[in-house]
């Protein structure tokens, strides 16, 4: 993959949130300004491939934003489901099921204020440049691209801390933009609205001249989209302070009880939100100016983004780039699961820092081509050959695969005795999200049926593009979804979105967090019990449905065969004698008539004790009743600790401690930290 090469940033920031008195300050080796640092376009884009790089930090894209801050879903795990560090508050574990504490090193937001700095930076000294209007055909492009990371790095403060410090300069010398206190959210989605319209602008198509050949590169349809998905945000439903904002004009959740000043709410012009996220979408999908559409296989886009390779059908709007051996660990922490072996070295790969389970597997139509590229319920052994895993708790994210990287990689990891970092750039959007949010917006708008003519399309038609490519053209499933339409597209965003840090904040902004995440919970767990009927997104199972044993084979001495086994039927014996089996999962929860297996006690506990920061407390004992080992359950469940006791939908992490000190008094926590 043709890689940007990274400048270094003329203007370094230093010292953000650090132990001196530099609340929000940052400051330059020597004495740097526009007139030196952006007198030509050459060095103007050099300071902006600077702010790329940025992206590549740990504490971003190069793992928190991408991997440990995933959290828990209906359809995500973070580290598995667990009885010890489920409401840890110093690890991304416990973060993740919204237990978190100022304390927390693993939850700081000082390199995303660094990323938003240096964005500010190249704004201001691209805006203040004595060859902005002379040479306007090269400095506006980069303005847009200073723009849209600044709204970037916002939009994730915003996300994961609610209302946070916001300025939209760089830092002063004197300090008097410095220290500040919060800004409400409202304020700051109108802000990053405003960046992203001037950005739009200025920004060319992908593809539309030598400079903007790349998704490396941020180009118009991104910067789109990104106002798309801000908008959603910004009419959407989040956990409001109203002991700080008081006389937020906002309407309160109707179902999602405040506690102690803590309420959800969303703004009353939200319909304005949502029509410029329709508007912005519509425009990408009527115009033929850029080169962007779907993949024919959905495979091959992660085939070819592990491989280190572009996606030749432009599907991905912009990846953060990566560099193989120097940063990134896409793939490495998350993804399909290799023990060590000879084959690929000592060094396994992949693993359960996001995982999910029996429920979401089975939420996928068993026609649907993205089950199996999503998800995999093996894993390759230590014996150069797959293992079958029957842990309905455990099931692997599968869009990354050692198989699938690049020669390059392979060849440091079969030798490497420590994480080698893959290079795998992480997609931040592709253009199947622009097709789910038009669909989304616009049906909110007017109706699933109503063509927008900027578009040339309905949402229903939007959505049925999506799924015309899951389920293959001509195919009568492409048609077969809820019939509630907002139901189906907060389906289809489950199916086509697992694990690339998209669903925690749609449920967020849905008003749907608490509810999905104790529906996935309780029907798992009467998975496990298997005594009667489930409900699944728009499926309903009966217990025979799941079976007692799976059966598999090999297609050849490395891999199983994924179409040769039973998912959905109980077969009453082996199918043949090339088939190996495994007791499901129905089955190894089974409590035992002798011996000291747990499972059937413990596994329902660990599912129930899951995302219990997010709710002020949490009562299971009536629907136990009905499970058939229910008592035991509550009993062993009654020792662990479950809720905030504070407020309901907690989405938020705490601010660090010493981000609170170094700001002179004008920042405190909020939602009981």
């Amino acid at each position: 993959m043709k890689k940007i090469i990274y400048y270094s940033f003329i203007i370094v920031a230093l010292g953000l949130f650090s132990c001196s008195d530099d609340f929000l300050e940052t400051t330059s080796p020597s004495k740097l300004s526009s007139e030196t640092v952006f007198k030509t376009p050459s060095m103007a884009k050099a300071a902006i491939m600077g702010v790329y790089g940025k992206m590549t930090d740990t504490y971003i894209y190069g793992q928190k934003l991408s991997v440990n801050w995933q959290g828990v879903s209906d359809i995500e795990t973070n580290s598995g489901f667990s009885t010890t560090g489920y409401n840890s508050t110093s690890s991304d574990s416990g973060a993740g099921n919204f237990y978190d504490d100022p304390y927390n090193q693993t939850t700081k937001w000082q390199t995303l204020y660094e990323f938003a700095e240096l964005a500010s930076t190249a704004v201001d000294g691209i805006r203040n440049s004595p060859i902005f209007e002379t040479r306007a055909a090269e400095m506006k492009p980069l303005l847009g691209e200073a723009l849209t990371l600044r709204a970037m790095a916002y939009f994730e403060l915003v996300k994961y801390w609610g209302d946070v410090p916001f300025k939209r300069e760089a830092s002063k010398s004197d300090l008097t933009n410095v220290y500040m206190g919060k800004t409400d959210r409202d304020t700051i989605y109108a802000g990053l609205v405003e960046d992203l319209t001037e950005a739009v602008d200025y920004l060319p198509w992908l593809k539309s001249n030598a400079e903007y050949s790349t998704s490396e590169r941020i180009s118009k349809a991104f910067a789109k989209g990104l106002l798309a998905k801000v908008a959603l945000y910004a009419g959407g439903w989040s956990l409001r302070d109203g002991n700080l904002f008081p006389d937020a004009d906002v309407e309160h959740h109707p179902t999602i009880q405040e506690e102690n000043g803590y309420y959800v709410g969303r703004v009353k012009n939200w319909r304005d939100y949502y029509q410029i996220a329709a508007q912005q979408t519509a425009e990408i999908l009527g115009s033929s100016a850029h080169p962007h559409a779907l993949d024919p296989s959905y495979e091959n886009i992660w085939k070819t983004v592990c491989s280190l390779q572009q996606n030749t059908y432009n599907e991905n709007l912009f990846e953060v780039a990566f560099g193989l051996g120097n940063n990134g660990d896409i793939g490495s922490l998350m993804g399909y699961e290799v023990a060590g072996n000879t084959k690929y070295g000592s060094r396994g790969f992949g693993g359960s820092y996001v995982a999910s389970q029996a429920y979401y597997f089975y939420s996928f139509d068993r026609d649907d081509l993205r089950r199996d590229v999503t998800l995999t319920w093996t894993s390759y052994g230590s014996a150069n050959k797959e293992t079958m895993k029957t842990d309905a708790l455990n099931v692997s994210f599968a869009k990354w695969r050692i198989y699938w990287m690049a020669p390059s990689y392979l060849a440091l990891h079969k030798t490497a005795n420590s994480r080698i970092a893959t290079g795998v750039n992480w997609i931040l959007m592709r253009y199947s999200d622009i097709y789910l949010m038009f669909a989304e917006a616009q049906s909110q708008l007017t109706s699933p049926d109503a063509v927008n003519t900027t578009a040339g399309m309905s949402p229903r038609q939007a959505l049925e593009k999506v799924r015309e490519r899951a389920f293959g053209a001509g195919s009568p499933k492409i048609k077969e979804y809820d019939a509630n339409f907002f139901n189906a597209i907060v389906n289809e965003r489950a199916w086509e979105f697992g694990c690339e840090s998209i669903r925690k904040g749609d449920l967020c902004r849905w008003g749907l967090l608490y509810e999905k995440i104790e529906t996935m919970k309780k029907t798992l767990c009467l998975m496990l019990d298997n005594k009667v009927p489930v409900t699944i997104f728009d499926k309903t199972y009966q217990p025979s449905d799941f079976p007692q044993t799976i059966y598999y084979k090999f297609k050849d001495a490395e891999f199983i065969d994924q179409k040769s086994i039973n998912f959905y039927t109980n077969l009453g014996a082996s199918p043949g004698t090339e088939y190996q089996s495994a007791s499901w999962f129905t089955k190894s929860i089974v409590k035992p008539t002798s011996g000291t297996s747990r499972t059937y006690l413990d596994n329902p506990t660990k599912v129930l004790l899951a995302a219990t920061g997010i709710n002020k407390a949490y009562d299971y004992s009536s629907f136990l009743s009905s499970m058939t080992n229910g008592g035991e359950i509550q009993a062993n469940l009654a020792q662990y600790t479950m809720g905030n006791k504070n407020c309901n939908y907690r989405q938020y992490f705490a601010i660090y401690y010493e981000d609170v000190f170094e700001s002179k008094g004008f920042l405190t926590n909020s939602y009981g930290y």
